[in-house]
């Protein structure tokens, strides 16, 4: 699965879109013991449609809670941001 995170020729994805799934694929590919990074891209504008941030596509929740998560918690974010960039592509 890890394999087809990233990939340069993604349709109709922005430049900071293929940043995070970058960013999402070495998280996900790092050692269980390595705190993983978090996906703020200082772009902070949540999106009334979908309820999730434009630029880093997590709920408030998941924003707010980021620095209690657990690392293995902060991986599971980091699958959900990447599943959400995908879906937004397919849309």
């Amino acid at each position: 699965m890890l394999k087809t995170l990233f990939s340069p020729k993604q349709p109709q994805l922005s430049s900071a879109d293929l940043r995070l799934l970058k960013q999402a694929e070495h998280v996900l590919q790092s050692d269980d013991d390595v705190l993983p990074s978090s996906p703020c891209i200082s772009v902070c504008r949540m999106s009334e449609k979908t309820g999730l941030c434009e630029g880093c596509f997590r709920t408030l929740d998941e924003i707010t809670g980021w620095g209690h998560r657990s690392p293995e918690d902060k991986r599971d974010v980091w699958r959900l941001i990447a599943q959400r960039v995908h879906a937004r592509a397919q849309a």
